[in-house]
């Protein structure tokens, strides 16, 4: 058995990231909000149900992936980020569109929202008499704010992983080194 671990890195666990995390409320909300305010066979329902669970599901493809592919990580963890970023204009389109006020970053309803955030909890529960009680209004400002807070935290994350494999390299290179290790391991015992 070698002394070191294997050239592919501990990988998955999607469900620590506080991305996911939010991703996670941000397709119950969606789900949710679609029920609750959209008409049953309106196309913009399955595209926004489906553009959250992208959000989500390719944090988790992304995330069970980084151990053999950086490159694939990457590239899902960007997917996700841009399908929130479309669903995010389909919130904001379902203001406009009636004529509804979109809160403004700082005004004291977003502030609020974001100090929810904070909470440890962190689930959809923290948001649940909110979204299940509101106006559509509402409801659809909430959602927009925690996808901001979302987009950011995946923005982070990307620049985190292309840092990271500037730093360390991808499959290739760390199968290189465990080879190169291997090799002057045995070396070194043949010369003993």
């Amino acid at each position: 058995m070698p002394d070191s671990p294997g050239f592919i890195p501990p990988h998955g666990h999607y469900q620590e990231l506080l991305s996911y995390q939010k991703a996670e409320v941000v397709y119950d909300l969606t789900f949710r909000f679609c029920q609750r305010f959209l008409s049953k066979g309106d196309r913009t329902v399955d595209q926004m149900v489906q553009a959250a669970r992208s959000g989500k599901q390719n944090i988790v493809e992304g995330s069970k992936a980084s151990g053999t592919s950086k490159e694939t990580e990457i590239k899902l963890t960007n997917v996700a980020r841009a399908s929130l970023e479309e669903l995010l204009v389909d919130y904001q389109d379902f203001l406009r569109v009636r004529d509804l006020k979109l809160w403004t970053k700082d005004s004291a309803e977003a502030q609020f929202v974001r100090k929810l955030g904070q909470q440890p909890d962190g689930t959809y529960e923290t948001y649940r008499t909110y979204v299940e009680t509101r106006p559509g209004e509402v409801v659809a400002n909430i959602a927009i704010c925690l996808i901001h807070q979302t987009n950011y935290l995946l923005d982070q994350q990307i620049r985190r992983l292309e840092q990271d494999f500037v730093k360390e390299g991808g499959m290739r290179e760390r199968m290189t080194r465990a080879r190169l290790q291997h090799r002057n391991k045995r070396r070194s015992e043949n010369e003993e």
